[in-house]
């Protein structure tokens, strides 16, 4: 004999606002109320017959037959809280009350929609994410990824861009750039015609699906818009837009609302301030520890970086060396032709002395016309005797300055670790004077310190 579907009393029938559902042993439904489909987005014919867990969020899943088994045990389940996904792919936030019914050996629940709720919560929750993630983020990539988490809780962020806009050298760069299948887009600048640049050049949001596509002004180009979703907002501040955040969806399972983007714009405010805060305390950091006018580090970052490569080279028992270098008769040039001709040689003197080292290495600007190149990780002496070398070569080219040309020549002493000293102070004295040995014998030379004795 066929059973009777089970329809629940008049006074539950009548709780309109809130959605029920009737749920049997298999877990399938075998009655839900008339709000099912204002909550769910299915009728109650797609809904009864089908299996309760398919609509559950693939993440809540678990726990949701676990609550589901301990409902069956006579557990009640007065505030149990899934998520739920919708006909139209949104998510849903459900607050449930349940219990068992042993006569009928069903389990009847009411559903209650407090997604307006969560949202509110997850926005604020945001909020005060962001902020401390710019009050804790070391540096600029730490910050991009903790904005993604957070992001990533609000909506669908699998792919996932962080787009910077540099004014004065009108360039769009992509910082930070997670994308299941596309490499970041080459920097370009804001008259370019893509998605990133219009959010930029317009201020203004995009929601892009592909029945909007074609809704794109004439000059842009959706080129790079290869996914089924797009979604772009302005990173605005009181200095104007500073660059967007985009998020993309290429299956139809994650597409972007509405509400997403008035999620996005919610915060976004708060992130482009963390971005400015992060920037300025790089500028400021940067201005710590390096010269403003050749862009090395200073003499404060250089005894950073020596006291870090000595215990380095202690414990993998290498050389190190330290160049100290001085530009012979650097002062006539700043009385002859002025400070502005000085500092442009220190910036080519700078530069050159870049190219005549590793990457490893460190060129440092102590003051004035002094340098000092810190050599780590060789094991000959002769490396660094081939590198002062290579520096005062580099250095008896003429320099072009203002379309004349101009000779600077170096003086440079060597110091050696272990042999010319244990610790920073005493390398740096013995190079400076084995610079100033060499300045005396002529100048453009380099000398190794003559004093091997042990410190």
């Amino acid at each position: 004999m066929k059973k009777k579907p089970y329809v629940p009393s008049g006074n539950l029938v009548d709780l309109l606002l809130d959605a029920i559902c009737v749920v049997d042993q298999e877990g399938r439904f075998v009655f839900v109320s008339a709000a099912c489909e204002q909550i769910f987005g299915y009728t109650a014919e797609e809904m009864v017959g089908r299996s309760m867990i398919e609509l559950v969020l693939p993440e809540d899943r678990a726990r949701t037959l676990q609550a589901a088994s301990e409902v069956m045990l006579g557990t009640s389940k007065p505030n149990f809280e899934n998520r739920y996904v919708r006909k139209d792919g949104q998510i849903v936030h459900i607050m449930w009350s349940a219990r068992w019914s042993a006569d009928d050996q069903l389990r009847i629940a009411v559903a209650h929609d407090v997604s307006e709720r969560k949202r509110s919560e997850s926005m604020q929750a945001a909020l005060y994410a962001i902020s401390e993630a710019a009050h804790l983020a070391k540096d600029l990539p730490s910050l991009f990824e903790k904005v993604h988490s957070i992001v990533g809780q609000l909506l669908p962020a699998i792919n996932f861009s962080v787009v910077l806009y540099d004014e004065q050298n009108d360039q769009l760069s992509f910082p930070y750039h997670i994308d299941e299948r596309y490499q970041a887009p080459a920097p370009h600048n804001l008259a370019a015609p893509t998605l990133s640049a219009e959010i930029i050049r317009t201020g203004q949001t995009l929601l892009l699906s592909p029945e909007t596509l074609t809704t794109l002004p004439e000059h842009v180009q959706a080129i790079d818009c290869a996914s089924l979703y797009w979604l772009g907002v302005p990173l605005t501040s009181h200095n104007g837009t500073i660059g967007a955040l985009v998020v993309q969806s290429y299956t139809h399972g994650a597409r972007y609302t509405d509400k997403d983007k008035e999620l996005l714009q919610f915060v976004s405010t708060q992130i482009a301030t963390a971005i400015e805060r992060q920037q300025m305390l790089s500028r400021l950091q940067f201005m710590a520890q390096y010269d403003q006018l050749t862009q090395l580090p200073n003499r404060a970052l250089l005894y950073d970086r020596l006291h870090t490569a000595l215990t380095r080279t202690r414990r993998e028992q290498t050389q190190l060396s330290l160049l100290f270098l001085d530009l012979d008769k650097f002062k006539q040039v700043n009385d002859t032709f002025g400070h502005t001709i000085g500092d442009l040689l220190l910036q080519l003197v700078a530069k050159r002395l870049r190219q005549c080292v590793r990457e490893s290495d460190t060129v440092a600007r102590l003051g004035g016309d002094e340098f000092v190149v810190l050599l780590e990780d060789f094991h000959s002496p002769d490396h660094a005797v081939l590198v002062a070398e290579k520096i005062r070569l580099a250095l008896n080219q003429p320099f072009d300055l203002n379309g004349q040309a101009h000779m600077i020549l170096p003086s440079i002493g060597v110091a050696f670790y272990p042999q010319h000293g244990n610790d920073a102070q005493q390398l740096l004295t013995h190079a400076d004077n084995a610079m100033y040995a060499a300045k005396k014998s002529g100048g453009n030379r380099f000398q190794i310190t003559l004093d091997p004795s042990p410190h």
